[in-house]
């Protein structure tokens, strides 16, 4: 490629494109998720960990997990949490739910993102594939229970930045996306991906886990 008559190397130019992005991603959070999901940059994690780990083995402090949960608008579900907090031990594994009713008449189509607060706290929440970053629909009137199991590694107490943190929220936010006939066709089942998902939990062993959330090491 040639700017003002000047060649730029394949890798150079790579490399500049890469940088571009990571920047604007960077600055949303929503974007980077997204970005992270798609290529992997960034820190991306998967562990698989026992479901139900033995009592025997160590666990770290006590933490409290608040779960929020927000629509966009335009569309009109309602979406929440089924508890509104937990109190779990860093390093166990914890399963909760999410409800989401359609209220409207029609098919709607969304799409959710999350985030984590505090988000040094980020770097140590993991949690299981949910609902989150693909469209999902619900029919009219039809509701949904979607499962969310997470674990804190333990680690986040010996941290120093993060050490004095015992309490996280996690938040979901749906989004409408444009329910015409395509969409709306290959869009996934709400309602029947949670009833999958809280098949495969309750009866599993272990569970792979992921975190999303860049964190440079000191």
């Amino acid at each position: 490629m040639k700017i003002f008559g000047t060649s730029i190397p394949p890798v150079a130019l790579s490399v500049a494109i890469l940088a571009v992005a990571t920047t604007a991603v960077v600055y949303s959070p929503t974007l980077y998720r997204m970005f992270c999901e798609a290529t992997g940059y960034g820190g991306t994690v998967s562990v698989t960990r026992a479901v139900n780990p033995d009592p025997a083995s160590p666990i770290g402090p006590a933490m409290k997990v608040r779960f929020d949960a927000n629509v966009s608008p335009g569309l009109d579900w309602t979406f929440g949490p089924v508890e509104r907090e937990v109190e779990v031990y860093a390093g166990v594994p914890k399963t909760i739910f999410y409800r989401a009713v359609n209220n409207s008449n029609e098919t709607l189509v969304g799409r959710a993102t999350y985030n984590v607060t505090p988000g040094i706290a980020g770097y140590y929440f993991n949690k299981t594939d949910c609902f989150c970053f693909t469209e999902q629909k619900l029919e009219p009137g039809e509701s949904a229970e979607m499962p969310v199991m997470f674990f804190i590694d333990p680690e986040i107490a010996t941290d120093f930045d993060t050490k004095t943190i015992r309490t996280i929220t996690l938040s979901y936010t749906f989004f409408r996306l444009a329910s015409d006939d395509g969409l709306i066709a290959s869009a996934r089942s709400l309602s029947e991906t949670g009833e999958t998902r809280q098949r495969e939990l309750s009866t599993a062993e272990t569970a792979e886990f992921t975190n999303n959330v860049q964190r440079l090491r000191r």
